[in-house]
C-alpha cells in the first residue's frame, strides 16, 4: 500500500488538531469582543449588575460619599439652622449619612434610578467606541477622559434624602463620574480596539478553513475528520469551562481591594462571564452534533439500520429538505439555543453547514440503499403494527385459537406462513445491505417470496 494516503491521513488529523486549538482561542476572542464592544450586550450586562443587591449596595455607598466628598453637607445644614441650633450640624450630617445610605439603596431598587443608570451606560459605552475608534467631528481624542456619568442616580439620591435641590446647586461638574478610560490609556486602547474588532472573525474563519483543507487533504478520511472536529469543539467548549472556574478567585481576588468589596466583584463577575458560558456551551452542543453526524454516517450496526429505516425517506429530497427546513425553523428561529442562532448572519451560516453535512449523510444513503421505496416502507409499518396489534388482542383475550385472513385465492394462509414470508423479505434486504445479493437478485427474490413459490 502506497505511504502518500497514510501521509493523507496524518497531515488531515494534524489540520484537525490546529484547527481545535485556535478553536480555543476564538472562543475567549468572541465573548471579549461581545462583553466589550458591543453596546447593548455592554448596557445589558450593566442593567443585571444594578439588579444584584451587593452591587446597588455599593453604588448607594459611592454616591453618599460623592454626595459628602464634593458637598459641605454639615456647612449646608449649618446654614439652614437658627444660630442656637447651629450646633447640631456636625451630629445631624452624621445622621443624614446614615439615612442617605439606605435611601440610595432604595432609589436603585425604583425603575426610574434604573432607567438612569442603563441610560449612564449605554451613553459612557457609545462615546468609548468613538473614541477608540479614533473619535470624530464631535468627539476629541486628546486630552479628557471616558466616564459613566452617575449625576442624575445623584440627584435622584439627594432629593430622596430630604433635601430636595439644595445640594444640587452645590455638586461640581465632575461629581459623581467613574473614569472609563483616561487620556494616558488611549494609545494603548486604541491599539488593542484594532486588533480585537476582527480577530473573533478571523480566528472562526481560520478554524474552518484548517477543517475544511482537512476534509480536501483525505477524501477517504472525511467522516473520521468531521468526528475529530466535533471532538475538538468539545475539548475547546470544556477548557473555556474550566478557564472560567479556575481563573475566577484569582481575578476576583486581584480586583477585589477588601474583604468587602469581595461579594460585588464575584457578582460582576459571574455576570461578566455569563456569556462566554454560552459560547462555550454551544461550542460544545456544536461539536456534539459533528460527532453524531459522523457516528450516524459510521458502519456500526445501529447506524446502518437507522440510515436502512430512513433511506426511503431521504431518498425524495423534497421531502427530506421539507423535514430539515422544519427542524431548523424550530432549532434556529424559535428556539435559539446559543448565541449564533440569534444573531442573522450565523445562523444563516450554521444552516448552511448543517445542510452541507445533511447531504452529505443523504447521498450516502442512496448509494448504500438505491431500491428504498417510501410506499414499501410504509407498507412494511403498517403490516408490523397490524402485526403488533393482533398479537396484543391475542395476549389480551388468552385465546389460542389463531384466526387465519384469507389469501387472495379464496384459500386460507397460516399465520405463520404469513410470519415467515415477512422475515425473508427483512433476511433478504439485510443482505442486500449488505452487499451479498445484487439489485437483479434482490428483486427476483422479493418477487418470489411475494408470490409464494417455493423456496
Amino acid at each position: 500500500m502506497s505511504e502518500q494516503p497514510i501521509r493523507r491521513k496524518g497531515l488531515a488529523l494534524t489540520l484537525v488538531i490546529v484547527a481545535s486549538i485556535v478553536a480555543v482561542v476564538a472562543i475567549c476572542s468572541v465573548w471579549v469582543n461581545r462583553q466589550l464592544l458591543d453596546t447593548e450586550n455592554w448596557t445589558a450586562k450593566s442593567s443585571r449588575l444594578l439588579e444584584r443587591p451587593v452591587i446597588r449596595d455599593r453604588v448607594g455607598d459611592f454616591l453618599i460619599d460623592q454626595l459628602y466628598a464634593n458637598v459641605d453637607v454639615a456647612g449646608e445644614i449649618r446654614s439652614a439652622l437658627p444660630p442656637r441650633a447651629q450646633a447640631l450640624a456636625g451630629p445631624a450630617a452624621g445622621a443624614l449619612r446614615d439615612l442617605g445610605e439606605r435611601a440610595a439603596r432604595e432609589v436603585l431598587s425604583r425603575p426610574r434610578a434604573q432607567a438612569a443608570w442603563e441610560d449612564a451606560n449605554r451613553e459612557a459605552h457609545q462615546l468609548l467606541l468613538k473614541v477608540l475608534d479614533g473619535g470624530g467631528p464631535t468627539v476629541s481624542t486628546e486630552g479628557g477622559a471616558v466616564v459613566l456619568d452617575l449625576k442624575e442616580l445623584l440627584a435622584q439620591t439627594q432629593a430622596r434624602v430630604g433635601l430636595g435641590g439644595r445640594l444640587s446647586g452645590a455638586l461640581p461638574a465632575d461629581a459623581a463620574e467613574i473614569t472609563i478610560l483616561r487620556s494616558d490609556q488611549l494609545s494603548s486602547a486604541q491599539d488593542a480596539f484594532r486588533i480585537l474588532r476582527p480577530l473573533p472573525i478571523v480566528l472562526v474563519s481560520l478554524s474552518l478553513l484548517l477543517f475544511a483543507g482537512a476534509l480536501v487533504a483525505a477524501p477517504g478520511w472525511r467522516r473520521e475528520a468531521v468526528r475529530g472536529y466535533g471532538i475538538g469543539l468539545m475539548a475547546a467548549g470544556a477548557l473555556a469551562l474550566a478557564a472560567i472556574a479556575l481563573t475566577g478567585d484569582s481575578v476576583i481576588g486581584s480586583i477585589a481591594r477588601t474583604e468587602a468589596a469581595e461579594p460585588a466583584v464575584r457578582e460582576t463577575w459571574t455576570i461578566a462571564t455569563t456569556l462566554l458560558d454560552e459560547i462555550a456551551v454551544s461550542t460544545i452542543g456544536y461539536g456534539a452534533l459533528m460527532l453524531l453526524g459522523a457516528l450516524l454516517a459510521g458502519p456500526t450496526a445501529p447506524a446502518t439500520a437507522i440510515r436502512r429505516f430512513l433511506a426511503p425517506y431521504l431518498r425524495e429530497p423534497a421531502l427530506a429538505y421539507g423535514a430539515l427546513a422544519l427542524l431548523l425553523a424550530a432549532g434556529i428561529l424559535w428556539w435559539s439555543p446559543t448565541p449564533a442562532t440569534r444573531n442573522p448572519v450565523t445562523a444563516i451560516l450554521l444552516a448552511i453547514l448543517i445542510a452541507l453535512g445533511f447531504e452529505g449523510l443523504r447521498r450516502r444513503t442512496a448509494r448504500e440503499f438505491p431500491d428504498a421505496d417510501r410506499h414499501e416502507a410504509e407498507r412494511h409499518g403498517r403490516e408490523r403494527i397490524r402485526r403488533a396489534a393482533d398479537s396484543m388482542r391475542r395476549r389480551a383475550s388468552g385465546d389460542a385459537v389463531v384466526t387465519q385472513a384469507p389469501s387472495g385465492n379464496g384459500a386460507s394462509e397460516p399465520p405463520r406462513a404469513h410470519d415467515e414470508r415477512l422475515d425473508q423479505l427483512e433476511q433478504l434486504g439485510r443482505l442486500h445491505a449488505a452487499g451479498t445479493v445484487d439489485a437483479d437478485e434482490f428483486r427476483r427474490e422479493k418477487a418470489r417470496i411475494l408470490s409464494g413459490a417455493a423456496s
